[in-house]
């Protein structure tokens, strides 16, 4: 089965600094997301030709009082897979908790035994919805 690594999520208190800093290091913004309803935005940084592999910078606009000062911020590691129901399949039937499952065809999270989220995305566009994953609740946390 194909796997693409996607990108690495932060969350950031102060996106204006974050960025500032990210741009010391030598990255560029190569895409950047608003999100009104959600109340938040995506800032994917990258070096210069390796735009294929960005850091997501996540602010949540009404502040995010579950960043302790001195975290590390870590949000997940996000990968692209060939078909997102068949992994998740394979990832229950080894024993692991699909923490949000794929009710859209398009996404689902799990998380690794050490507890580092994994998020999970369809290749191309969404698949169907089906069932078990359709009707299926959230687990615990991503």
């Amino acid at each position: 089965m194909k796997l693409k690594y996607l990108h690495t999520m932060v969350r950031v208190r102060d996106l204006d600094k974050t960025i500032a800093f990210f741009k010391l290091l030598g990255l560029e913004e190569t895409r950047r997301t608003d999100n009104e309803k959600g109340r938040f935005t995506l800032v994917f940084m990258a070096p210069p030709q390796q735009h294929e592999c960005p850091v997501e910078l996540t602010y949540n606009w009404d502040g995010d009082e579950g960043l302790p000062g001195d975290s590390r911020h870590f949000g997940h590691l996000a990968y692209a897979v060939e078909n997102i129901y068949e992994l998740c399949q394979a990832l229950a039937d080894a024993g692991v908790t699909i923490n949000r499952p794929p009710r859209d065809g398009h996404m689902a999270f799990v998380r690794s035994p050490d507890n580092i989220s994994i998020e999970l995305l369809q290749m191309g566009p969404a698949l169907e919805p089906r069932e078990p994953w359709a009707s299926m609740e959230n687990t615990g946390h991503w």
